[in-house]
């Protein structure tokens, strides 16, 4: 009997078992708040050190260089209003392939008196060297670029923007929550590049959602974004969700262990992914650019990705469009429309993010199933026309 399968890890990945049962107690039988004096408080306070030890550990930095948030989108708005407010408004610079939750902020800072510059990126996804240069000649006070992209897979030399970025005296952010236990990610030699934060998210790797960190140099001066209590070195305040950083721990252990393991196992189920779209007449974009190794996002022609999404969706498979579309005003995604896709070719793009459950088997029934999807829809259009 056909079990539905998950296609859609870079959106969010299943709780593993080892997080679940490292969570359960904090969910039922422990209950005190972290900031208490008493036993329970004393406990909770033990296990979130713990936790932020662990992901510390995970990512190459100090457990005083982690500071724990809500969400990956918390975390980015943190250290992107937060670095901006102890500063006189200046250059902000951010690639234009970012997600959502830097680029809005980062438009936001324009209406108080920053200038922003979305820096240019290549067909394959890449931050155009030529253009980051330049943009780094005018002396930016922010830069943020993401290490691996959320759509294309596409990784980006985070370590070369920021020495070219500490050579202009700016401060440079990456959000890495697609990449760690992925791909390698060290926080200590990013930082002696130029990388002055990074984020992480519990629920890209394993974790639970509701869980994520800034990993911040301490050097660095970010105003907090929510007031109140003091947790987080004055940081972050809030009663700490003490199961979700518990969780996000264990995450992170597991995600860094098994990478070396899983990360090939993922190359070779994306490479036989890609050879089957291929013969299918599919365009794989970015596929010649360093990527995830479990990242694939196509589109066929003639073929919409919001109704190709849905029909695989019927018959079980659950991938994700490329497309930010409404009713009204469909639009193509704004990551293929930087890497200067043809819209009406974007308006079709698809991902397929694999994860540790995944097999070759389930890719090579996911074929068929496009195969006979794509030709019921080409008969449809036919029909229409």
């Amino acid at each position: 009997m056909f079990a539905p399968v998950y296609f859609d890890h870079n959106a969010t990945t299943p709780l593993q078992p080892e997080v679940l049962e490292a969570m359960l107690p904090w969910l039922t039988g422990q209950s005190g708040n972290a900031s208490s004096r008493h036993d329970y408080g004393r406990a909770a306070r033990r296990a979130i050190d713990e936790a932020r030890g662990r992901v510390a550990a995970a990512v190459g930095a100090h457990p005083t260089e982690i500071v724990f948030t809500s969400g990956g989108s918390e975390a980015n708005n943190l250290f992107i209003k937060g670095a901006a407010a102890c500063m006189k408004p200046g250059l902000l610079a951010v690639s234009a392939i970012e997600h959502p939750c830097v680029i809005k902020p980062a438009e936001q800072l324009v209406r108080r008196g920053w200038v922003l510059q979305k820096l240019s990126v290549d067909n394959d996804g890449r931050v155009d060297s030529g253009h980051f240069e330049a943009v780094m000649r005018q002396r930016p006070k922010l830069v943020s670029v993401m290490l691996a992209n959320n759509e294309t897979g596409v990784l980006q030399d985070v370590a070369a923007l920021a020495e070219q970025a500490r050579a202009a005296g700016a401060w440079f952010h990456s959000d890495a929550v697609q990449a760690v236990g992925k791909v390698a990610v060290d926080f200590r030699a990013l930082n002696a590049a130029g990388v002055h934060a990074v984020t992480l998210s519990a629920h890209k790797l394993g974790g639970p959602k509701g869980a994520a960190a800034l990993v911040l140099d301490k050097r660095v001066e970010i105003e907090p974004q929510i007031a109140g209590g003091g947790q987080e070195r004055g940081l972050r305040s809030g009663t700490e969700n003490v199961a979700a950083i518990i969780g996000f721990g264990v995450a992170c252990e597991l995600a860094v262990r098994r990478m070396a393991e899983l990360a090939p196992r993922l190359i070779e189920l994306r490479c036989r992914l890609e050879r089957g779209l291929s013969s299918a007449g599919a365009t794989v974009f970015a596929a010649s650019a360093g990527r995830l190794p479990n990242t694939v996002y196509f589109a066929l022609p003639n073929i919409d990705g919001e109704t190709l999404v849905g029909q695989l969706d019927r018959s079980g498979y659950a991938v994700a469009s490329g497309a930010a579309c409404s009713s009204a005003n469909p639009e193509p995604s704004h990551v293929l429309r930087a890497m200067d896709v043809a819209p009406e070719l974007a308006r079709g793009a698809v991902r397929i993010s694999l994860g540790a459950a995944n097999t070759a088997a389930q890719v090579e029934e996911f074929l068929l199933t496009l195969q006979g999807t794509v030709a019921r829809l080409q008969r449809l259009s036919a029909i229409a026309v």
